[in-house]
């Protein structure tokens, strides 16, 4: 692949408020809540590098200080562990970085939407194609999925979205594509992009998810982006207008995707990593068990009264 076409920036828009999860993101980024032991911004920089990225570019806002924190060194935490020869752990801290990675951030000073946090990221990506990753789309895979995406740009020199089928009842929360009929496989040219269609509207079910390839060519197209109504500048606007202009291809992925951007998401990735870790899935089996029976114990006496009054209940009638 020529240097024009490899990728190797990754641009994270973090700069998010995370009202879902208030009062929990008042002062804690909602990218730093932890996956087991892992924050959640961890695994997208991890899926990221394991893509062949070497630049990460945060997209930031105000009180987000501890997703750089996170990433720098920690030299008094480091001497702790060494004085208390707790080499696991100083591993764990000093492999938060992966190896040949560097990192960068960029200040989005008002909240106006997707496509405004990516333009943000523009000097530190250039003239180039990148990648962006949503670290609340938790997506369990191997190949990672910005990886398969990657694959796809490579063959085609365009850009590419990840896109997941989804109930119909739930298209209205998505930008959902149109694909070209003639393309079969994981991959297929897009027709359309229709963000956050009303119900009975959609032009499918298959809606765009947190990861993206794109060439330079939407750059002049976010810049010149209406804001919506709510004085946002959408992505998927800027996505539909290059459309019409060059090739743009949506791939369904191979992998298990968690919405860590709703409460129900995040406990099923809690759930679903912890079963990624032996030792821990056991345990929290056992705990669930145990719970399980205390309630039952706890429940037995109140359903034998209950069905004590629906015997002399049968007697009168």
């Amino acid at each position: 692949m020529t240097t024009r076409h490899r990728v190797r920036k990754c641009v994270f828009p973090v700069a998010g408020f995370g009202t879902r999860f208030l009062p929990a993101t008042k002062a804690c980024p909602k990218e730093m809540l932890p996956i087991v032991d892992r924050p959640l911004i961890q695994y997208a920089v991890d899926e990221a590098a394991a893509s062949g990225v070497t630049e990460m570019i945060f997209v930031t806002g105000r009180n987000k200080r501890a997703i750089e924190d996170h990433f720098d060194r920690a030299y008094e935490l480091e001497h702790e562990l060494v004085a208390k020869h707790d080499d696991a752990a100083l591993a764990e801290i000093r492999g938060v970085v992966p190896a040949g990675v560097r990192f960068s951030y960029i200040r989005q000073r008002r909240m106006r939407g997707l496509g405004d946090a990516v333009l943000c990221a523009r000097p530190a990506v250039g003239d180039e194609p990148f990648a962006v990753i949503l670290p609340d789309d938790l997506i369990d895979a191997d190949p990672p999925v910005l990886a398969q995406l990657l694959e796809v740009h490579a063959r085609e020199r365009a850009s590419v979205v990840a896109v997941e089928d989804v109930p119909a009842r739930d298209t209205h929360r998505y930008g959902v594509v149109a694909l070209d009929p003639a393309f079969k496989g994981c991959a297929a040219r897009m027709r359309a992009i229709v963000e956050k269609p009303r119900a009975g509207t959609a032009p499918s079910t298959l809606a765009v998810v947190g990861r993206y390839v794109l060439t330079p060519a939407i750059w002049r197209l976010l810049d010149n982006a209406a804001p919506s109504a709510g004085g946002e500048v959408q992505l998927t606007g800027a996505i539909g207008k290059l459309i019409q202009h060059e090739s743009v291809f949506a791939n369904s992925f191979k992998g298990r995707r968690y919405d860590c951007g709703s409460k129900l998401g995040y406990l099923e990735a809690q759930l679903g990593y912890a079963r990624k870790r032996p030792d821990l899935w056991r345990a929290l089996l056992k705990r669930l068990d145990d719970e399980a029976e205390d309630e039952r114990a706890a429940e037995a006496p109140l359903l034998r009264s209950s069905a004590a009054a629906a015997q002399r209940l049968a007697r009168v009638a």
